[in-house]
């Protein structure tokens, strides 16, 4: 397996496995997701690929069949007057097709977004999981990710 920056060749297996997130969040808050619709649209992954700033990377088998993803974004945060200024690696999507999860595959597309990180001149890499999704939660904290701050919710009227 090696992991390359996507091509507009991948967009339908990226939209499968889109498709294979946005279930579980489905499943998982029905609430807020709405059933059958993707976080992106093809046109709108196509547009990310061409933002320098928004990488896609996708873990390819020896056919250069794409496995999983990780969408990345780059920011630069301007400090203002609390806080310094910080360039950081955003993961705003991370998946591994269901049929090669457990293989380390995550774990690597992980790794190789915090070496990118690193060879951008970013302070960390942050994300956003899902509370629903303890799969994910374990995985980060595997990797060594930790809470930086949470959001909370209360529900305060029917749907």
């Amino acid at each position: 397996m090696t992991i390359r920056t996507s091509e507009k060749r991948d967009i339908p297996k990226i939209m499968d496995l889109l498709d294979q997130v946005h279930d579980l969040h489905f499943k998982g808050r029905p609430d807020i997701f709405v059933d059958g619709i993707t976080k992106y649209s093809p046109e709108e992954v196509e547009k990310i690929m061409s933002d320098d700033k928004s990488p896609i990377y996708v873990a390819v088998d020896e056919k250069n069949n794409v496995l999983g993803y990780a969408f990345c974004i780059i920011k630069e945060n301007e400090g203002g007057i609390s806080m310094t200024d910080i360039k950081t690696m955003y993961l705003d999507d991370l998946c591994v097709d269901k049929k090669h999860r457990k293989q380390g595959m995550g774990k690597m597309l992980f790794d190789y977004v915090c070496d990118k990180a690193k060879e951008l001149g970013c302070y960390h890499v942050t994300l956003n999981v899902w509370t629903l999704n303890d799969e994910a939660l374990g995985f980060y904290k595997s990797c060594g990710m930790a809470p930086m701050k949470v959001v909370m919710e209360k529900i305060v009227t029917k749907k």
